[in-house]
């Protein structure tokens, strides 16, 4: 596993200006994961500690499931990472997230029936007490809305789940455009408009009462990989998507992060001129104030 490190320029779409460079930031390099390497998982904040659940373990023969259910955290206070209880199923691409103090997992894809490698979605829901270090069930998505991949983001005591994968077996990629909201309080599911196109592998995050859905890819391979930028009002009565600035750099399995007004993008996957590894060391910074991205320093390792 490389270190836990942060932050090329890329050509501009056709026909368009190139995103301004910022100069500023540095990247430093943090405590490795001590279980191991690992791609496809989920991370989520709380308090001032990382959450990184599930995903797929080294398994060069690829010959059984590599799926995993464990769980990590890592303290920014000590910088330490320590193991904590394991998912209650194994689960890849699946959709996290913190509300009230708690980690909410909602989906995502794990090993189906038949020969290896197959992977579904399934909809079962759980809530994390991370003091406690206990799982607990919740009322699973509604029927037909099982998925893995979304884009996620928070509002209020709200998560919202974006497009993502119903299943995941060459070449049986099926993509959806759904939509749904789980209310944490009340502990019910809504289901909302359906993004303009099916969707996967997105980045999600909610800045002040908008849903913004960044990037991914339309076929759930990287040849359908996309830079369109979607956001729903959350306040108005009849939300509806509407289309903002493209990301500079069509790319799918990135990382998204909301500071402020700001919306930070990382790597990904894609990336036809890195013909050994397919992963973007990208950054892009988008500001939902003036709908405009800019280009930050690439991070030291592609991924």
């Amino acid at each position: 596993m490389q270190p836990f490190s942060l932050f090329t320029a890329v050509a501009p779409l056709a026909g368009a200006l190139a995103p301004p460079k910022l100069s500023n930031g540095t990247w430093s390099n943090l405590p490795d994961i001590t279980i191991g390497a690992r791609q496809e998982h989920s991370v989520t904040a709380l308090g001032a500690s990382v959450y990184l659940f599930g995903g797929l373990l080294p398994n060069r023969n690829a010959t059984t499931d590599p799926t995993t259910n464990t769980v990590q955290s890592y303290s920014t206070v000590f910088q330490k990472w320590k193991n904590e209880t394991g998912l209650p199923l194994p689960l890849n691409h699946l959709n996290v997230a913190t509300v009230g103090g708690k980690i909410y997992v909602s989906g995502g894809l794990t090993v189906g029936p038949g020969a290896w490698p197959n992977w579904i979605a399934v909809g079962n829901s759980w809530v994390y007490d991370a003091l406690f270090r206990k799982w607990s069930s919740l009322s699973p998505s509604p029927s037909g809305t099982d998925r893995g991949a979304s884009a996620v983001g928070v509002h209020k005591d709200t998560i919202y789940l974006a497009g993502g994968l119903k299943n995941l077996s060459a070449p049986a990629y099926i993509s959806v455009n759904t939509v749904t909201a789980y209310n944490t309080k009340k502990k019910i599911w809504t289901t909302l408009p359906p993004l303009p196109t099916v969707l996967d592998h997105a980045g999600g995050a909610v800045v002040g009462d908008t849903f913004y859905v960044i990037g991914g890819r339309i076929n759930g391979s990287i040849a359908g990989n996309v830079g369109s930028v979607y956001a729903l009002d959350l306040k108005a009565k009849s939300p509806s998507w509407t289309r903002k600035a493209d990301l500079p750099t069509a790319r799918s399995g990135l990382a998204v992060a909301a500071v402020g007004s700001k919306i930070y993008t990382f790597g990904g996957e894609g990336d036809r001129t890195a013909v050994t590894t397919y992963v973007f060391d990208d950054v892009e910074v988008f500001d939902t104030k003036s709908d405009t991205w800019r280009v930050l320093p690439s991070w030291p390792v592609p991924r």
